[in-house]
C-alpha cells in the first residue's frame, strides 16, 4: 500500500532535482484546478533561478528524464508545469482495503509527519442562568467536531465544559424565582424554566431599577455561605444543568472532566499573589493587581484582581490551565470561544507565559452567526435559544420528509426527520470558515439540493440503493482500464485528496475544510452518475463501477462521522 499525495510527488521528483530541497519541492506541488486532468502539478518557475533556462523547457527536459513510477499513470508536461495522474487502481485498492480507516492511511503506514498528543478542548463554557443560545451551537459544533477529527487521527482528547455558575447574573434569575416563582417545580425543559426568571428579573428591574441591590444582597448572602440562598441556588442551577444535558445529548456531546466556576473562581489568586511577590506582577494606586503587557507583548495591561482582592475571569482562567494540566497532563489546550474573546485570550496567554506556563495554548475563534431577519430576537430579546433553533429543523425536516414519503409511519418519519434536521443545522454552520460571520437560513439548509447536509446524505442514500440493486459483488477483481470515463477519473481524483485534507485539519484545525471537501465530492459523484451508467449488462463494466462508487460511500461516511451527522440508507 502507498500513500500518493503532495510529499510522494516531492519525493519522487527529488531524484531528478537537486537544487531545492524535498520539503521546497513538497511546498511548491500544487492540486490543479478542477478543469485539468491531472492529480498533482509542479511548477518549474523557481528552478529557472537555477538552471538558467526557461519553465518551459525545464518541464519538457524533466519529463523526458523521468522513469514512470508503479503508483502513476502518466506525467505530461504542460508551459511551465509537470504534470501528475495517480493510478485509479492505487487509489480505489487503499480505500476499499482500509474501509473507515482511509482518512488515518499515515497512521496506518506508520508515516505521519506528527505524532499523536494529548489534547484538551474546553466548550461550550455556558452560564447557568439561563438556555444555551444560538451562539452556544456554533461553539458546540466546532467543539465537537474538532474533537472528533484528532480523535479519529489518533489523538487523546479530552472534552472539558466549564459552568460559569455563580455571579451576579445567576442571583438575578435566583431573586426572580424567590420573589416570583411561588415555589413551583419546572413545568417545562428545565434550563428554559430558570431562563423564564431571568427574562422576569429584566422585566421588573426596568419597572424599579433598585431591585439590583437586593440581587447584591443575595450575592452576599452566597459568598457568605447562607444556607438557604446556597440551597435555592444548588436547585436552581441543578435544574439548569438537566436542560444543558437534554441538548447536549441531542448534539451528541459528552464530556470527560465539568468544571465549575463556584469551585475555582477564587483558586487563582495564589498563583498571582506568587507573581506579585516575585515581581512579575505590580499593583496599582488603588491596590489592584495588574500585568503589565504593553512593552512586552504589545497588548493593554490587564488587571488580574480588583482593589478589593476579589476575583476577575482571568483569575479563575489561569487556575484553571494549571488545573486542567495536572488533570490530564495535555500536550495542547484548545479553548474554543467567540471571537468578541480575541484581546481576553491573548492577555491571558501573554499572563500565563510570564508566570512560567509555557504549555501550547491555541484559542478557536468563531464569528457571530445572523438569521435572516437580521439581529437573533428570542423572549429576552438578544440571542435565539438552542433548542428553538434545533426544534425548528427538526419540524422542517419533518415537513420535507411528510412531503416527499407519505408512505412511511409517523415514527419513521419522525426518525428520519430528526437525522436529516440535524445534518441540516450541523453542516450549514460547519461548512463556513470559523472565522468567519454568515446568515443561517434554516429553509436553504434543508434543501436536499444545493450545498447542504441533507444533500450529502442524499448522497449516500442514492449510492447504497444502487449497491442494493446489483447483484454482483463488490471487490478489487476488477479491470481497471474500464476506469476511463473522464467524470470517473475526476471522481477518483477528488478521492485521494481525503487524507491529505484531514491531515492538514489536524495541524490548522481549519475544520470548514471537510464540509467543503464532501460537496465537492458528492457534485463530481452525481456530475459521473448522470454520465455513466452503473447497473449495465456489461457486468465487467458494472464491477468497476461498483467498487468506485463503494468507495465514495466509504469516504462520505468518514467525513459525515467526523461531522456528528447520521448517514441514512434511505432518504
Amino acid at each position: 500500500m502507498i500513500i500518493v499525495d503532495k510529499k510522494t510527488i516531492a519525493e519522487y521528483l527529488s531524484e531528478y532535482i537537486t537544487s531545492i530541497s524535498v520539503k521546497e519541492i513538497e511546498n511548491l506541488v500544487e492540486i490543479p484546478p478542477p478543469e485539468f486532468d491531472f492529480s498533482y502539478a509542479f511548477p518549474c518557475f523557481q528552478l529557472a533561478n537555477f538552471e538558467r533556462k526557461a519553465p518551459n523547457d525545464i518541464a519538457n527536459e524533466l519529463k523526458k528524464s523521468m522513469k514512470l513510477p508503479n503508483y502513476l499513470e502518466g506525467i505530461e508536461a504542460t508551459g511551465p508545469y509537470l504534470n501528475f495522474r495517480v493510478k485509479p487502481e492505487q487509489i480505489l485498492q487503499n480505500i476499499f482495503t482500509l474501509q473507515e480507516d482511509y482518512g488515518r492511511i499515515y497512521e496506518k503506514l506508520k508515516s505521519s509527519t506528527s505524532k499523536s498528543s494529548r489534547i484538551v478542548i474546553e466548550y461550550p463554557s455556558p452560564n447557568t442562568n439561563k438556555p444555551l443560545h444560538f451562539g452556544h451551537i456554533r461553539n458546540m459544533l466546532l467543539g465537537r467536531t474538532l474533537s472528533n477529527l484528532l480523535k479519529y487521527k489518533g489523538d487523546k482528547v479530552f472534552d472539558v465544559n466549564l459552568s460559569n455558575n455563580r455571579g451576579i447574573h445567576i442571583c438575578k434569575s435566583m431573586f426572580a424565582y424567590k420573589n416570583w416563582g411561588d415555589g413551583k417545580d419546572p413545568d417545562k425543559k428545565s434550563d428554559h424554566f430558570v431562563g423564564d426568571f431571568y427574562v422576569k428579573y429584566t422585566q421588573m428591574e426596568q419597572k424599579d431599577s433598585k431591585i439590583i441591590e437586593k440581587v447584591y444582597d443575595l450575592l452576599r448572602l452566597w459568598e457568605e455561605n447562607d444556607p438557604q440562598t446556597r440551597a435555592l441556588w444548588k436547585k436552581m442551577n441543578n435544574w439548569a444543568y438537566k436542560g444543558f444535558e437534554e441538548t447536549y445529548n441531542t448534539l451528541k456531546l459528552s464530556f470527560d472532566k465539568e468544571y465549575f466556576e463556584s469551585d475555582i473562581y477564587w483558586k487563582g489568586k495564589e498563583k498571582i499573589i506568587e507573581g506579585l511577590d516575585k515581581g512579575i506582577f505590580s499593583k496599582t494606586e488603588d491596590g489592584a493587581v495588574i500585568a503589565f503587557l504593553e512593552e512586552k507583548f504589545n497588548l493593554p495591561n490587564k488587571i488580574l484582581l480588583r482593589r478589593d482582592g476579589t476575583s476577575l475571569y482571568i483569575t479563575q482562567d489561569i487556575f484553571l490551565a494549571f488545573q486542567k494540566k495536572e488533570d490530564f497532563n495535555y500536550n495542547k489546550s484548545i479553548y474554543v470561544v467567540g471571537n468578541e474573546q480575541d484581546l481576553y485570550f491573548k492577555q491571558l496567554f501573554a499572563v500565563l507565559d510570564l508566570i512560567g506556563f509555557k504549555e501550547d495554548k491555541f484559542h478557536l475563534s468563531y464569528g457571530m452567526v445572523y438569521l435572516p431577519e437580521g439581529k437573533m430576537k428570542s423572549r429576552e430579546g438578544t440571542v435565539v435559544d438552542a433548542d428553538d433553533i434545533i426544534n425548528k429543523m427538526q419540524t422542517l425536516a419533518y415537513e420535507e420528509v411528510d412531503r416527499r414519503y407519505p408512505e412511511l409511519t409517523k415514527q419513521e418519519k419522525k426518525e428520519r426527520a430528526n437525522a436529516i434536521g440535524l445534518a441540516a443545522l450541523s453542516f450549514f454552520i460547519l461548512k463556513f470558515n470559523p472565522k468567519s460571520e454568515f446568515i443561517f437560513n434554516p429553509k436553504e439548509s434543508i434543501s436536499f439540493e444545493g450545498e447542504t447536509g441533507p444533500y450529502i446524505q442524499y448522497c449516500y442514500a442514492r449510492i447504497e440503493s444502487i449497491l442494493t440493486k446489483s447483484k454482483e459483488n463488490i471487490g478489487l477483481d476488477v479491470n481497471w482500464d474500464l476506469i476511463n470515463h473522464d467524470k470517473e477519473v475526476f471522481l477518483v481524483k477528488q478521492l485521494n485528496y481525503f487524507p491529505e485534507i484531514l491531515d492538514s485539519i489536524r495541524l490548522n484545525y481549519n475544520i470548514h475544510l471537510i464540509p467543503q471537501y464532501l460537496l465537492t465530492l458528492c457534485q463530481a459523484f452525481n456530475s459521473f452518475y448522470s454520465s455513466c451508467q452503473v447497473l449495465s449488462d456489461n457486468k465487467e463494466l458494472e464491477k468497476s463501477r461498483l467498487l468506485l462508487i463503494r468507495c465514495v460511500q466509504i469516504v462520505i461516511k468518514i467525513g459525515l462521522d467526523i461531522l456528528g451527522i447520521d448517514i441514512l440508507n434511505q432518504m
